[in-house]
């Protein structure tokens, strides 16, 4: 009887060990589960003109250079991808450019800033009030993309900081975990320094396009893009085919204006101002059939 009364406990203390080591592992499995679940899962991706490109469409900006809600609104919602909101050759401030964002919240068009420079205080403002695109003015040096990178970007990839601003407000709570998936950095070349390391630029981690800036490259070549024959210059296109080339051999997305649509391997578009395509509209409003003004879709870069 003793030796019953002796093996029966140690029995029964280890039936419940093993228990509660299976108990114990059960439990940590359906915790590391949605963990893991969420370290597998796909991003989130609202960033249209990311998934547009990537599923080898064509994307179109239009040009905003005023602080008119009501116009950007319109914009925003008649069809085009996205909104190229004009920092650089413009007076916009960044509380008139937060207001327009954050005016229209739910707009079809993705919004783009072209900031002055690529510095922190602009791309991290830009960043903050909701932009989901950063265009880089004048990028002839590797430095400069990655800057814009690292600055566009979210640790580990960059050094961006979290700040406040009103990103979350239009693009979910959690944007601090999918703002790097969604936010792009569009680098213009607008100069033959640009254009000779274009291979190098292209080739930056975290740039999704590289944008041959058509009249600029004219302006500082000294190569119009056509000559006195009214054809094009030799000289112009063996830069922008250099670019092409480059970006292409790169995988990256190649843009440029609006009317150069029909060029093979050109998928990213700057399109006209407000005040253009209100020019060139209404002469279809008013029945007329003359046209007068800038072009819709002349370069604007």
């Amino acid at each position: 009887m003793t030796l019953k009364r002796l093996v029966f406990p140690i029995l029964l203390c280890g039936i419940l060990g093993v228990t509660i080591a299976q108990v114990a592992r059960t439990q940590q499995g359906q915790v590391a589960a949605p963990a893991q679940r969420e370290r597998t899962a796909e991003p989130r991706i609202y960033n249209t003109v990311k998934q547009k490109l990537a599923e080898g469409k064509q994307v179109v900006c239009a040009t905003v250079s005023a602080a008119e809600p009501e116009a950007y609104c319109a914009i925003a919602n008649s069809g085009f991808d996205c909104t190229w909101i004009e920092m650089q050759h413009s007076t916009l401030t960044y509380d008139q450019t937060a207001h327009l964002i954050s005016s229209c919240k739910g707009a079809k068009a993705i919004p783009m800033v072209r900031v002055p420079d690529a510095t922190d205080g602009d791309i991290q403002k830009a960043t903050d009030l909701g932009a989901l695109g950063i265009i880089v003015p004048m990028v002839d040096t590797v430095e400069k993309a990655q800057a814009a990178v690292k600055y566009a970007k979210y640790p580990p990839i960059g050094r961006r900081s979290q700040g406040g601003g009103q990103h979350s407000r239009i693009w979910g709570s959690d944007y601090r975990r999918t703002a790097n998936d969604n936010i792009m950095v569009v680098a213009m070349i607008e100069n033959p320094a640009g254009v000779d390391i274009a291979d190098r630029i292209a080739a930056v981690p975290g740039v999704d396009v590289v944008f041959a800036a058509s009249t600029d490259l004219g302006s500082f070549s000294g190569f119009p893009p056509t000559g006195p024959d009214r054809k094009g210059n030799p000289q112009y296109e063996a830069l922008v085919t250099r670019i092409h080339d480059s970006v292409l051999s790169a995988k990256k997305y190649l843009g440029g204006p609006l009317n150069w649509k029909d060029r093979p391997g050109f998928t990213f578009f700057q399109g006209p101002t407000i005040g253009a395509m209100v020019n060139a509209g209404a002469p279809i409003v008013l029945g007329t059939a003359a046209t007068h003004g800038r072009r819709a879709g002349a370069p604007v870069e």
